[in-house]
């Protein structure tokens, strides 16, 4: 029997250039099973023995948001384990202590939560990214993931988005409702999902403040937005046009014979 191996789908230019050197000191800090938090611009990494045991962004939703929005657990037993908690990865092990929710459900979210921020950790930047060594996480009892495992998940989901709508300007900016254009991309149904996020669409929410009103991983939220998107749902509030820029000044002659002619009008226009 014939062996065939099918290449994987290649990947555009920039994220080739970024598969090569997704975070060099990611990947430094891995090889030496480092023990810290990585800031970076978008996000924070938390390292235990170099896995990445937590993430959060500005840009998901939180570890609290999933857990409690569609009724996995009630909200004041997460606020009570959030305040009793120095950060949310060892809130949830105090809740995964208490039995209060399946081992299950809380793990499943955990992991949800940690490749969702991590996507946006991982983003590009031109910020270099900090490691404050030995900053408090451990390997618990909540599954961590290695980097690599992180690096190859958030590289699959930049594709899936660059194949729904190359466009990244929908992401991070204001969401409006618009007139899909006639045609085969418009005549797709909106599904359910897609429906919860079009029916938000205010002009002034973003991607990610649709994901926290909805209780859903951002990624998978800006999968939807994408797919919107490209069938003419909605569309990003346009920016701002650029100013005019200012007219140049008038220049001042010193030149001593015009001067005089001016003084010269002045005076017969005085008569």
């Amino acid at each position: 029997m014939t062996m065939v191996r099918i290449p994987p789908p290649a990947l555009p230019v920039r994220d080739r250039r970024a598969a090569r050197a997704l975070s060099p000191m990611l990947t430094r800090l891995a090889e030496e099973r480092a023990t810290g938090v990585l800031v970076r611009e978008h996000g924070v990494l938390y390292l235990a023995e170099g896995r990445v045991v937590h993430a959060e962004s500005p840009l998901a939703p939180d570890l609290g948001v999933l857990l409690t929005a569609h009724g996995t657990l009630a909200a004041t037993a997460w606020q009570r384990a959030a305040a009793q908690a120095p950060d949310p990865a060892q809130a949830a092990e105090a809740l995964l202590r208490s039995g209060v929710l399946p081992t299950g459900a809380l793990e499943l979210c955990h992991l949800d939560a940690l490749y969702d921020a991590g996507y946006f950790a991982l983003a590009p930047s031109g910020t270099p990214g900090r490691f404050r060594y030995g900053a408090g996480p451990r390997l618990g009892p909540l599954p961590s993931v290695p980097v690599v495992a992180l690096e190859r998940e958030t590289l699959r989901r930049r594709l899936l988005l660059h194949r729904l709508w190359p466009d990244p300007a929908a992401d991070s900016a204001p969401l409006i409702r618009a007139d899909p254009a006639p045609g085969p991309a418009a005549a797709l149904s909106v599904t359910p999902r897609q429906r919860a996020v079009l029916d938000r669409v205010d002009g002034v929410r973003t991607a990610a403040d649709l994901a926290r009103d909805l209780g859903r991983q951002a990624f998978h939220t800006l999968v939807d937005v994408r797919r919107l998107t490209a069938a003419g749902w909605i569309a990003p509030v346009p920016a701002d046009p650029a100013p005019p820029p200012a007219p140049p000044p008038r220049p001042v002659t010193t030149d001593p014979d015009i001067a005089l002619l001016k003084r010269l009008r002045d005076a017969l226009e005085a008569l």
